[in-house]
Formats: C-alpha cells, structure tokens, sequence
C-alpha cells in the first residue's frame, strides 16, 4: 500500500471513530447462602433487572432496600462468595422463543435439557410482560377442543380463556392435560407444558407419552423439577407464558398448563422468607396473590387489528383434603374465568375423569362452544344435577315416584357415556352421537355394564356404515333439527339391531325400567 493510500484510510477511520463511555455499577456481596445474596452498593439497580455475579451466576433483584439489595440467585450460590464484585447489565431475565423450542424440553432459563443439541433461534422475550390492555382484546369465541366428553360438553374452555383444573394428589389433573395435548394432534394449536416442583422421572413419562402418541411435535415442555432452586420454580411459569406470547403476538394460537402453581406459591414464599419479607396468611408474602394475577392477566385473545391470536391459560392448583377455600385455590379461583374441579371420592368410585358437575363451571367457555354440542349437551348437566340430588335421597331409603326413577335410571347412564379412557381423546362428531343417544333415553333401558360395549358398537357402525353424519357434524361444527332427528333415527335403529344381536349371542343386555328384570 502506497504512504497516500495508507493516509487517507487513516482519515477516513479516525472520522468514523466515535468514543463511547458504557457506565456499569457495580457493588460487593456481603452476605450470601440459601440461594440470596445480599449487595451493597447498587443504587441504580431496578426491580426484577439481572446481575452478573462472578463464575457466569446471574440474579434477578427482588429486594430494593435502603442501603441493599436482595438478589435471587439462578444457579449455585456455592460459586459466589463474601466480597465478590457484581455489576449491573440493565436487562430483564430473557427466555428464547420461536417455533425453534417446538418438541424440545428446556428448563426455566430456555436452556434444552432433552439431549437434543442447542436451539437454534435468535429471538428472545422478556418473561415479564405487560399483559394487553382490554381495547387490544375480543371476546372469547373460539372453542378448545379437549376431546374429553365432560369437559367439552359441559365445562367448555374457549381460546383465550383462563380456566383452573384443582384437585387433591393423583385424582387426574396431569390426564387432562395430556389427552388435551394429544387431541391438538392435527390441529393449529400450540402447546406448552410447564411442570414445576415435579420429579424428573414424573415429567420424563409425560414426555414419553407425548411421542408415542405423535404429540410432541407441537409441544414445547419447560420443567423446573422439584431438586431444581426456588428461584428456577419461580421463573419457570414466567418463561413458559413468554413462549406461548411469541406465537399469541404472530397471529397464531397457544394453550399453557402451568402444573401446578400451587408449588410455585411454595417457591416464592421460601424466597420471599429468605428476603426476610413480612410474612401474611400462611407465612405467604403480601403480592402472593399479585404473582398469580400478573401472570394469568397475559392470556388473552386479540382483536383482529392485533393480529387476532390467542393465548390459553390453563393453571392446576393441588388442594388438600379437598379443601376449594384454602388460600391459594380460593386465590386462583378469583383470578380465573372459571374451575375443573376433581373429586377424589368420584375417582375412587371409577368415575374418571372424576369431574364434580356442582363445582365446575366455564364463565365464559360457553360462548366458544361449538353449536353441534351445544345442541345436543344443553339440557346433560341440568339432568346429571338433579341426579345427584335425587341419588341423596335413595341413601336414605326415601320412596320415589315413576319420574324420579326414570331420572335416576337416566343418570346413571349420562354418568357412565361420560366415562373415558386415559389418552383416547375423542372427535367433536363421536361425542355428540353417544351424548345425544343418552340425552335422548336411547341408553335408558341397557344395562350399566353394557354402556361402553353399545358406545363402541355404536361410533364404529356410524362411522363405517353413517360416515357422512360425523363428517358433516366436524366440518360445519353444526347440528341443524333435521341432522338431529337423523341422527337419533339412526342410533335407535342399530339399537334394536344390537339388542337382537346380544341376544342371538345369550348376552343380557337390557333391563325392564317397570319392573327391574333382566332381559
């Protein structure tokens, strides 16, 4: 290069040359143990900003005192020690977002877990955010298809809605939200499972059951298992929700089930304790209801002009004893646009889902549920309800009269088509035929034990021999008077086919309702 050529790129360097001063405070650690370290020196430091800590450990800032702040550790405090520098970076915790995570299992940082290699996506998400203001949303209309007959007949849950499942340990809540999953299958519904305070080997069989039913495609699992810090069971529900953001914000449709909060509530009261925070109602912090709030506010569904996506909310709470009004199930109950409760009682008496009609309600699913359910489910939890009072009266060896029986008899039978086997969700077409056959007193006189060999009998010749009702009906999710009328026809008639059948085989399979015999 010639002395003129290497002068003028020298001018033209020193021109673009532009200094830049990048203030970063720091402070020292004077205390540190338990997963909290307390700083001194961080002035500027904001609520929830992170904090580089020695040996690559980050904190988020939970305590602003007057000479102190109180950080929560997200990796081994055994790494950090009295006297080390901090320094502040004057950014929110991030999580990787994207259709990258899809079928991947991260932990509560984003990091993957599942062996897999590294996720290859650029984009990020704070995981606390501003949930949309009211203007930015619409009214929830569009429906979840579960493919579980109780739910999607009675407790309907609509995209955008927040709806609790709460019950005692091991009556069911993870079911539902595995045969939830698995029914998006073939649908445009993304879904996010965050398991939190569970043991790995627990969420490990949830993963397993997800690829052998093709599911994990359109599921993301963030876990925080139970040997995880509290301060990772804390984030990880925040994580998972600034996931399902992403598609919400794009246009497209998520769902999240947040299992269960109840441990996250847990976690935060171990740090809140730690913090050395005024302690409330069961040594909770006073915003322990704020913590859920904030976080169930950002499921939504957008108006058009946003894009029109949604984003579900579907937390689990555990009670104990069955106890509904205990602190934190009384908490989320307020904050949610209704409740799936499971009792243990229905559970053990091989009802299951063992789903508690008087106590669930969808506030708003019911707007979102499809017009063919509606038609044929609108009078099912009227008639399972009165069944349950006049079933308390037989306790007590009262007389009823005709009706009553044959309400009795009925119920039984909408009790026993309500049945399901795990991981076998159903289409919207082959619950409305077996829900419209009970509605209509066709079950009235089969035998109990004999319901679920007529319901298999039953779909297999409607779809075999009848396909064009059930493709109509999951198609136009419609159900006109006709469609009605055709449908019960068809039902009554392969009844009277089935009962000769059953006969010609020697099978009892009906019961007179005059005078209680076998036929």
């Amino acid at each position: 290069m010639q002395p003129s050529e290497l002068a003028s790129v020298l001018k033209k360097e020193i021109e673009r040359y532009q200094s830049k001063i990048e203030m970063i405070e720091t402070g020292t650690i004077i205390q540190v143990g338990d997963g909290i370290a307390q700083v001194y020196g961080l002035r500027g430091a904001m609520l929830s900003e992170m904090i580089a800590f020695p040996n690559n450990v980050m904190g988020i800032v939970l305590n602003l005192e007057e000479d102190t702040v109180g950080i929560v550790l997200l990796g081994d405090d055994r790494l950090v020690k009295e006297g080390d520098q901090v320094k502040t970076t004057g950014k929110i915790l991030s999580t990787p977002v994207g259709d990258a995570l899809l079928g991947r299992v991260v932990n509560s940082l984003g990091e993957p877990i599942d062996d897999l290699g590294p996720i290859e996506t650029k984009t990020s998400r704070p995981i606390e955010a501003r949930a949309p203001d009211v203007i930015y949303r619409q009214p929830v209309k569009e429906p979840v298809q579960t493919g579980i007959k109780a739910i999607d007949a009675m407790i309907p849950i609509g995209r955008g809605q927040r709806e609790l499942i709460l019950s005692d340990r091991g009556i069911g809540k993870t079911s539902i939200i595995l045969d939830t999953i698995i029914n998006q299958r073939n649908g445009d519904l993304i879904c996010i499972y965050c398991a939190i305070g569970q043991k790995a080997s627990t969420v490990a069989r949830f993963v397993e059951t997800l690829k052998e039913n093709d599911a994990m495609k359109h599921t993301i699992v963030v876990l925080a298992t139970a040997s995880d810090a509290a301060s990772l069971q804390y984030i990880a529900p925040f994580a998972a929700c600034a996931m399902g953001e992403e598609f919400r914000d794009k246009g497209r449709h998520a769902i999240v089930f947040y299992d269960d909060l109840t441990k996250q509530a847990w976690a935060y009261r171990q740090l809140a304790l730690l913090l050395r925070r005024p302690p409330g109602r069961e040594a909770y912090p006073g915003d322990i209801f704020y913590l859920h709030s904030r976080l169930l506010e950002r499921a939504a569904k957008l108006s058009d002009e946003k894009g029109g996506g949604s984003l579900t909310a579907i937390p689990v709470v555990e009670t104990q004893a069955g106890d509904i009004a205990s602190y934190i199930p009384a908490n989320v109950i307020s904050i949610t646009d209704g409740q799936i409760y499971l009792e243990a009682s229905l559970f053990n008496a091989g009802v299951r889902p063992a789903i508690n009609v008087g106590f669930s309600v969808s506030r708003v699913g019911g707007n979102a549920q499809t017009k063919a359910m509606k038609k044929v489910a609108g009078r099912l939890r009227i008639d399972l309800a009165q069944y349950r009072e006049l079933e308390s009266f037989i306790q007590f060896g009262a007389e009823l009269d005709k009706a009553s029986q044959m309400q009795i008899t009925r119920g039984r039978r909408l009790v026993e088509i309500l049945k399901q086997n795990r991981f076998l969700p159903m289409p919207l077409a082959d619950m409305v035929i077996i829900i419209n056959a009970g509605i209509e007193g066709i079950l009235d006189n089969l035998l109990i034990d004999k319901i679920g060999l007529f319901e298999n009998d039953l779909l297999t010749y409607m779809r075999e021999s009848r396909p064009e009702i059930g493709k109509r009906i999951n198609t136009t999710k419609e159900l006109g008077d006709n469609a009605k009328k055709e449908l019960t026809e068809a039902a009554i008639q392969f009844k009277e086919d089935w009962i000769k059948r059953q006969i010609a085989l020697g099978n009892a399979c009906t019961v007179s309702t005059q005078t209680g015999g076998v036929k």
